[in-house]
């Protein structure tokens, strides 16, 4: 199995920012994990061009939870190489393949009333970009626990917190974890992804608990990077940091 994980930089209202899809390769199979934003194909082809690798040999694509960033391109993905399939979890695919309105949607509209009047231009234009997702077929659902048959090695680990139903992969041989967002990292540093766009923060920190059960070396966030140094102090720390603060927290 090889990993490679992909630097995708763009510009961000002024901000320059990065996320990290990963493509695993293994015999014939080239299957890219999570794609970025609305757009992001020509990114994503010269992000693997710097891998050496061509996304006209792709054969998949896995969305690990149906948040813009990391669903946004799998329109155009599956447009432009029509011979990718695309996974998802079994529970994700109703919004994947869009007969479910976004969670993260409901969420904004939910939020919207009780925002003050100077941030509500931002939320409805949050609203509009998120409606801007274009719905794709899911090929093949997954399961959690299930070992992916195309790519043997590779555990498919439910980590709800974020979204109920995001996924991470756990490569076994290499004691990787791709994460997609169920951590995030900072200079190195592993940390919960922003609160305000985490679901359910005590879910999130049982997570983590179930990640520190894991025999786990390094960690591919998908904001932040390779994590290679420290992970499990990291991930020790991060439920020490919240778990407190939750216990704290008046009901």
């Amino acid at each position: 199995m090889r990993l490679h994980v992909l630097d995708i930089s763009f510009d961000n209202n002024g901000q320059v920012q990065v996320i990290h899809p990963v493509l695993l390769q293994h015999d014939g199979e080239l299957v890219m994990v999570d794609c970025g934003y609305p757009g992001f194909l020509p990114l994503l082809e010269g992000a693997a061009n710097q891998h050496r690798l061509s996304l006209e040999n792709l054969t998949g694509v896995i969305i690990t939870h149906h948040d813009i960033d990391h669903m946004g391109a799998v329109f155009e993905l599956k447009q432009t190489y029509p011979q990718v399939k695309v996974y998802a979890l079994e529970e994700e695919a109703p919004y994947v393949e869009g007969r479910e309105k976004s969670l993260r949607l409901q969420q904004a509209e939910a939020l919207f009333p009780s925002l003050p009047e100077d941030r509500r231009e931002w939320a409805l234009q949050f609203q509009d970009r998120l409606k801007t997702i274009r719905p794709v077929k899911v090929d093949q659902t997954l399961k959690d626990g299930e070992e992916l048959s195309f790519l043997p090695g590779v555990k498919v680990v439910l980590t709800p917190g974020h979204m109920p139903g995001q996924i991470s992969l756990y490569l076994q041989n290499e004691k990787t974890l791709v994460a997609a967002d169920a951590v995030v990292a900072e200079n190195g540093v592993l940390n919960l992804a922003n609160p305000v766009f985490t679901m359910d923060m005590p879910q999130a920190v049982e997570t983590v608990r179930k990640l520190i059960q894991l025999e786990i070396e390094t960690i591919v966030c998908f904001h932040g990077g390779v994590v290679s140094q420290n992970v499990q102090q990291g991930l020790t720390a991060i439920v020490e940091r919240y778990a407190s603060t939750l216990q704290n927290k008046p009901a």
